[in-house]
């Protein structure tokens, strides 16, 4: 898969819908893919990564405000908005290559033994702050809680 020749990344659509969805009976307004963001940008070659790893379906590089020692981002080389678009339309090439990127730069930095941790945001409430399904990994330290616990 190439972005810079399949399109993908040209003004004129995006494969995911800019329309109106349901979910779960909710009435939602989906995010339309902005061919500008930054990993886009990336993609294409307009703006330079520190890249750890690259297969057909995924591109790995380190984060540029690490929260961790190990710090990567992994995405895929297709427009997807979130994990559920990339879910809904990604195909099972694109699936199955984008979950071996992220096992193996794992293995190759040194946190399968002692253990990780994948986390992707999703939308406002999610706090996502770039339109394009990513996962951050983590790793290289205790990283603690996931999250605290909700009050009752």
């Amino acid at each position: 898969y190439d972005p810079k020749k399949s399109g993908a990344f040209s003004p004129v659509g995006s494969g995911f819908p800019a329309s109106m969805r349901r979910i779960r009976g909710k009435r939602i307004k989906a995010m339309s893919y902005n061919n500008e963001n930054i990993f886009a940008k990336i993609l294409r070659g307009e703006i330079p990564c520190d890249k750890v790893y690259e297969n057909d379906q995924a591109l790995a590089f380190k984060d540029i405000n690490p929260q961790a020692p190990v710090h990567i981002l992994v995405i895929p080389k297709g427009p997807y908005i979130s994990y559920a678009d990339f879910g809904q339309q990604a195909s099972d090439a694109e699936l199955a290559g984008f979950m071996r990127a992220v096992g193996e730069v794992a293995k190759q930095l040194g946190v399968t033994e002692r253990g990780s941790r994948i986390l992707s945001n999703q939308g406002e409430d999610g706090h996502q702050e770039v339109p394009h399904f990513h996962v951050h990994l983590l790793g290289g330290k205790n990283l603690g809680r996931m999250i605290k616990p909700i009050d009752k």
